[in-house]
């Protein structure tokens, strides 16, 4: 499949940029890309005509409003698509079914879809937050991310079997089962993962085989 390479380009500075909340400078961002820092000065220059990246004082390069607004677009074509399937999957697996987003360096719920039968439940909500390195859902965003030196194993794990398993991380006796949603190069300023969560009698081989077949249904519609 043919590809523009600017274009390319451009999409993967965003990813960059966007897993930097403080910034980064021109210099950091040429050697992220691997390229000279005068098309990478092109690259920032047309991010920030359309106001998708910004340059604070000091120089740093930061994310700009622009994504805000496609975000907006987004999340309604998100939850239109993802809600049925997340009750979908809360039954099939009798868990507590999400969608989780990155930001900055949480993992935040987006969307969550209770089993109607299980008579114990997690206590996993809309809102609910945790740092990106516990919990399968941060896991599974960041196994998602370029292979880096600083991985933990659990994250060089999930990116070998295409999802993540926790016990016990967020909560006691809490089973979590959860895949990246999709490649964040194809939608820079969105990390995204999709899981269940229960207690101790989670199947997870099942529930993995079930999230995944959720993820691919989602992927598709988003696409």
């Amino acid at each position: 499949m043919s590809q523009l390479q600017t274009l390319d380009r451009g999409l993967h500075a965003l990813r960059i940029i966007a897993r930097h909340p403080g910034g980064l400078s021109i210099a950091e961002l040429a050697e992220a890309l691997g390229i000279n820092r005068a098309i990478v000065y092109r690259i920032v220059a047309t991010l920030e005509a359309n106001a998708l990246a910004y340059r604070r004082e000091d120089g740093a390069i930061c994310l700009g409003g622009g994504i805000l607004g496609l975000a907006a677009q987004f999340e309604p074509q998100l939850r239109s698509v993802a809600e049925p399937l997340l009750r979908r999957l809360a039954r099939e697996t009798n868990a507590t079914a999400y969608l989780s987003a990155a930001q900055g360096d949480e993992c935040v719920a987006l969307m969550v879809a209770e089993p109607e039968e299980a008579l114990l439940r997690v206590g996993y909500r809309v809102g609910s937050r945790h740092p990106l390195t516990i919990g399968a859902a941060g896991i599974a965003i960041l196994s998602a991310r370029p292979e880096s030196e600083s991985d933990s194993d659990a994250v060089r794990d999930a990116r070998r079997q295409g999802y993540s398993i926790t016990r016990g991380q967020l909560q006691r006796g809490a089973v979590g089962v959860a895949c990246p949603l999709c490649d964040p190069a194809s939608r820079p300023g969105f990390e995204g993962s999709v899981g269940v969560v229960a207690l101790d009698d989670l199947n997870a081989d099942a529930a993995a085989s079930a999230v995944q077949a959720c993820v691919k249904r989602l992927n598709v519609l988003l696409a």
